[in-house]
């Protein structure tokens, strides 16, 4: 024990750059790592963090198409058409953290990666990563080793604006990965959903989306909604939802383009907004339970400066969110069912039905609560556990052995 803490030291104190810390503590940037077997491993979260950066790209009005490739090695290519990295900062852009241009609202409104980390993350956990901005006819690229660059080149070119990122996930920190086509897929028709007009290309497949999160909501569907769906949608605000026969409720929530999955504040007040655009309709006082049962739901939300409660951004912490979100949805919900008798009377008719069950079980419950208190346990005396016959002679009483 003395030896332990007289090691204790200066010498023992240290400094990790940026990229070392990502590497040597990358459940802290890209949350479980995994093989590739679970949609939300990390090799899948390095893929979305390129494509993020794409997808802001055309939110800013820049670019409506992505490419994306993978090959059987690994290697994986992301190419957009936006404006392009400003060719003189191309380096610190993918390597230095807290470096972007995502800081500044008039360059980046409505961006998740906020921190200017995700690139960098991608760079540090690469074994290969590659960056080539295209602006104006002139090109810059710049490659990198686990995080170390390696070789910078530039020049003129004809490609249109733009980036092209390439990277191969490192096997020390990914061992025998392996992409599941399935889960890419899934990912790429919600940037499709939740930004239509975009197109996305993975190899020759093209995901693309006319009505945005009404076709998501659609899909989920799958034509088992009671009532065609309440959608709305402004700048900031987009929302659809409807019921089914079943009971529970479910929902996919967006901020910035990124799906949270374990929602947040946004969540939260659109639920609120749904139960008070409703009562307001009807003039009842329906309770949350009786209104979610059955509802299927999305929602996508755009604010500069989002909160996330962690680097994976599956939870929003904005609470100034919450009062502009139920209002907005309250009106929107409340207004629709007021010009549409059949729809809103279908709603009711759910919400009624869940009202009966819901206090059929509470009697049920109740009754056998009562069924309870009346049944009596009566415990006899307690006696000895062991009874011996006298030895050699079981015809005698025998002794008791107390415990």
């Amino acid at each position: 024990m003395t030896r332990s803490l007289e090691s204790y030291d200066e010498s023992k104190i240290k400094t990790l750059s940026s990229l070392e810390h990502i590497r040597k503590r990358p459940g802290m940037y890209i949350g479980r790592l995994g093989d590739g077997s679970h949609q939300d491993d990390g090799i899948y979260i390095l893929l979305k963090e390129v494509v993020d950066n794409a997808v802001d790209e055309f939110i800013m009005g820049a670019g409506k198409r992505i490419n994306i490739q993978i090959e059987e090695d690994g290697l994986t290519k992301v190419r957009d058409f936006g404006r392009g990295i400003p060719l003189g900062k191309l380096v610190e852009c993918v390597s230095v953290i807290n470096t972007g241009a995502k800081y500044n609202t008039d360059v980046f409104q409505f961006s998740v990666g906020l921190n200017g980390v995700g690139t960098k993350a991608v760079n540090a956990l690469s074994i290969f990563f590659r960056v080539t901005a295209y602006r104006d006819g002139k090109f810059a690229s710049a490659e990198f080793r686990r995080g170390i660059e390696t070789e910078f080149t530039e020049g003129e070119t004809g490609e249109k604006n733009g980036t092209l990122i390439e990277f191969i996930p490192d096997p020390e920190i990914f061992s025998d990965f392996e992409y599941d086509q399935s889960y890419i897929e899934k990912r790429l028709w919600r940037y499709a959903y939740l930004n239509a007009g975009l197109k996305l290309y993975l190899d020759k497949e093209c995901y693309h989306s006319t009505n945005g999160l009404f076709d998501l909501l659609s899909q989920e569907l799958d034509g088992d909604n009671l009532y065609e769906p309440i959608y709305y949608r402004d700048q900031l605000l987009e929302f659809a939802f409807s019921h089914t026969e079943s009971y529970g409720d479910s929902y996919f929530s967006f901020v910035n383009g990124t799906y949270t999955s374990e929602g947040g504040t946004h969540l939260s007040a659109f639920r609120e907004g749904i139960l008070r655009g409703i009562n307001e309709y009807s003039g009842k006082k329906f309770i949350n339970k009786d209104v979610r049962d059955g509802i299927v739901g999305t929602l996508a939300v755009k604010i500069k400066e989002p909160v996330f409660e962690s680097q994976t951004k599956n939870k929003l912490g904005n609470t100034e969110v919450r009062s502009w979100i139920v209002n907005c949805v309250k009106d929107a919900v409340s207004g629709t069912l007021y010009k549409n008798s059949e729809m809103s009377e279908r709603l009711i008719e759910k919400i009624l039905r869940n009202e009966k069950v819901r206090r059929e079980l509470q009697s049920v419950r109740k009754e056998a609560r009562a069924k309870a208190k009346k049944v009596a346990i009566k415990i006899p005396q307690l006696k000895d556990c062991k009874y011996h016959p006298a030895k050699g002679k079981p015809s005698k009483p025998g002794r008791e052995n107390m415990v």
